[in-house]
């Protein structure tokens, strides 16, 4: 081998790159929560192994763990079976960027810091500065598609150096030199203080003792006269070709020492041990360069990857190969995070996505909120429904199917399951209950199944952090209301009409005697903060739905025609209440104040005012279809109001469930115990005057 090899230009075989899904995978991660929208180059490492077999190459690879974490640090080095290489990584945010990034003289840049490293010395400290790579990328994160190509910069020498004698190891080595060699060689590689040292010195002395040194030792080995071997991790397999690696360290070796003959190792091993008869060494001449003397120089600089049809740019679809769920919780995050580098960099998504939601009615209104949340961020949903999906639904309600029609399954399941299908990630529950109402009186049998439902109701609304009310019936959102009034939890009401809608956001809860000293703010699990009210005047909170209503809830399904029974509304209003709903629920939780927070009307945005980034936090919010416009309410709350005024909930407190019992018995209980009754028969005893003294009956005015 070594007469065939004599006298010709010495070749290497390049680095072969692995790069692990997990990489990807990372990067995703980081171009979302850390980079966004910055192209600035990355730092990160490679991590290669001297070939651990006689017929296969060993890859240079790129893990999961080559990236920074969030917080900036890289990987630690030192691992046992792998050394590690620092790299850099330019990412751009589009494929046009991608197509038009300089690659020639990103190379030359890389070369460069080798150069510079060589010439400073720094190599003799960290001789991994030698094997530096580059990597350009374009990530698709809505495809998982990814376009990238690698360099493993090396300097060119000129003229080349010439191969004088390349053989295995075990040839070049006497019997005791071998044996020697080979014992050094493992206990250098089982040290984690040198495992990861890519380049080294063999010194053998004259007793044929070898000894494995840094290089910064070199001229110590020198002194002492021994034979030296320049070695290096050998990536590469074959017979006839000393790996990449031994690139830069001839050029390190000749510019920084102006060694003119080198004797090399070829490392490599086998099952972790050092295998002569696989490892090569060889002698090489190296004609020094008269322009290296000058000091302004910068050698040539090649190693570019190319795959099998000689191109450096590469593709990979990660699409069908990356888990489904966790492509899709990236996918339904991308929009949020898009967002917020945009426009919104106050966005919480945390406080999104743990925030509980309890949604009251799951028919049109229900079906729509849920996925309006989804589409927020928002991850935790229960449903509650006590009715079956209906042939007339699945048109109307979009998590229901012809085939849920026909079974007559469970809304509240069905449409949990379908959540599901939509998003694996969801934390959806359905449950099968009714809510008990005033106005319907139950009998005496009924009674516990009914107590029953008002005491999971209660629980159900003190574990979540928001509740919907969108029920059908005005008197099945008077036990939420109050319950939520009484727990001081974010309230969002959406009612329809024919053509007509209401969306409003509850004000909070009245305080009890030992809570109006109170005035810290109660956070909840999902990090939304509730807060205290310091007076308990009812004038200066927020109106509830029922604050505006003279008489009590009652019973409005008996004796109604085919058109009362159903909810008839025009098919584009129940979309349009849904997202207001969900829309101010999110302006909600990113107010300062929460629940607490002023009632806000368009003239603040209009006069750029609202300092919120989602901009007014309206109380409520009328529109009409008929008229495709839409008005900006508020109202306060009402110390006559049947469910959430001060009265109502401290009898509430007292006596619990025996006066919800009570006032679902007893239809005119509410109106006795809010004063509802004084004030209509105040009204009725209220006699006008007509004013008989006109000149003309047609216009005849009310005197007040």
């Amino acid at each position: 081998m070594s007469g065939e090899n004599k006298g010709s230009v010495l070749q290497f075989a390049p680095f072969q790159s692995s790069i692990d899904e997990g990489f990807w995978h990372g990067l995703c991660s980081l171009k979302l929560n850390k980079f966004k929208t910055n192209e600035d180059p990355i730092p990160i490492m490679g991590f290669y192994a001297p070939c651990s077999n006689p017929h296969v190459s060993t890859h240079f690879n790129l893990l999961g763990q080559s990236l920074s974490t969030e917080s900036g640090e890289l990987p630690t080095r030192g691992n046992r079976n792998k050394c590690s290489v620092p790299g850099t990584l330019y990412n751009t945010n589009t494929f046009e960027g991608y197509q038009a990034i300089d690659k020639k003289t990103l190379l030359k840049a890389e070369g460069n810091k080798i150069w510079d490293d060589i010439r400073s010395g720094k190599v003799e400290e960290d001789s991994s500065l030698l094997l530096r790579f580059l990597i350009v990328s374009f990530a698709d994160l809505k495809r998982f598609h990814f376009n990238y190509s690698i360099a493993f910069p090396a300097l060119v020498l000129d003229p080349p150096a010439t191969l004088v004698d390349l053989k295995p190891a075990s040839e070049w080595f006497t019997a005791k030199e071998a044996e020697s060699v080979s014992a050094c060689c493992n206990e250098w590689r089982k040290s984690s203080l040198t495992a990861d040292i890519p380049f080294f010195l063999v010194c053998i002395s004259s007793n044929s003792h070898a000894t494995i040194r840094p290089l910064k030792d070199l001229k110590a080995c020198q002194h002492e006269d021994h034979k030296i071997l320049f070695a290096f991790y050998d990536p590469y397999h074959g017979p006839s070709n000393p790996g990449w690696p031994l690139r830069n360290y001839l050029a390190f070796i000749s510019a920084r020492w102006n060694i003119n003959t080198v004797q090399f190792l070829c490392y490599r091993e086998n099952r972790g041990f050092a295998d002569l008869s696989s490892s090569l060494v060889g002698q090489a001449l190296i004609q020094p360069s008269q322009a290296w003397k000058d000091e302004e120089h910068v050698p040539n600089v090649i190693g570019w990857e190319v795959n099998s049809k000689k191109k450096v740019s590469r593709h990979i679809d990660l699409s069908t190969s990356m888990d489904p769920t966790r492509r899709v919780i990236s996918a339904a995050d991308l929009n949020l995070k898009l967002m917020r580098w945009r426009a919104l960099p106050s966005l919480n998504l945390n406080m999104l996505s743990g925030t509980k939601c309890l949604l009251l009615g799951a028919g049109t209104l229900g079906c729509q909120v849920a996925r309006m949340l989804m589409a927020w961020g928002v991850r935790k949903i229960t449903l509650v429904d006590s009715g079956q999906v209906a042939m007339s639904n699945p048109l109307r309600q979009s998590l229901y199917t012809f085939d849920d029609s026909v079974k007559g399954d469970k809304k509240a399941v069905v449409a949990a399951e379908s959540l599901r299908k939509i998003f694996p990630a969801v934390e959806v529950e359905g449950i099968v209950m009714s809510i008990p109402m005033p106005g319907h009186p139950v009998s005496s049998k009924d009674e516990k199944n009914v107590l029953d439902d008002c005491k999971r109701l209660q629980d159900l609304v003190e574990s979540h952090d928001a509740v919907f009310l969108l029920t059908d019936t005005r008197e099945s959102r008077w036990l939420p209301t109050l319950l939520c009034a009484n727990a001081n939890k974010l309230t969002i009401t959406a009612a329809l009409g024919f053509d007509s809608f209401l969306v409003m956001r509850h004000g909070s809860g009245p305080l009890s005697a030992t809570d109006e000293s109170k005035t810290e703010p109660v956070t909840i699990s999902a990090g939304v903060e509730k807060m205290s009210l310091s007076q308990s005047d009812s004038k200066l909170r927020l109106g509830c739905y029922f604050c505006n209503d003279v008489v009590a809830p009652v019973d409005s399904t008996a004796n109604r025609t085919l058109d009362q029974q159903c909810t008839v509304t025009r098919p584009g209003l129940a979309p349009i209440a849904s997202a207001l709903a969900v829309e101010l629920f999110v302006g909600i939780l990113h107010h300062p104040l929460g629940i607490s927070a002023e009632a806000e009307f368009g003239k603040s945005l209009d006069s750029g005012n609202s300092e919120q980034p989602l901009g007014i936090l309206p109380h409520q919010i009328r529109g009409a279809l008929s008229q495709f416009s839409q008005m900006i309410l508020v109202g306060h709350s009402s110390n006559s109001c049947t469910a959430c005024c001060p009265t109502v909930v401290s009898e509430y407190r007292k006596r619990g469930l025996e006066f919800i019992l009570q006032a679902i018995n007893h239809p005119t209980y509410l109106e006795d115990l809010t004063g509802l009754t004084e004030l209509m028969k105040s009204a009725n005893s209220f006699e006008l005057d007509w004013d008989e003294t006109t000149d003309n009956d047609d216009d005849d005015c009310l005197e007040i």
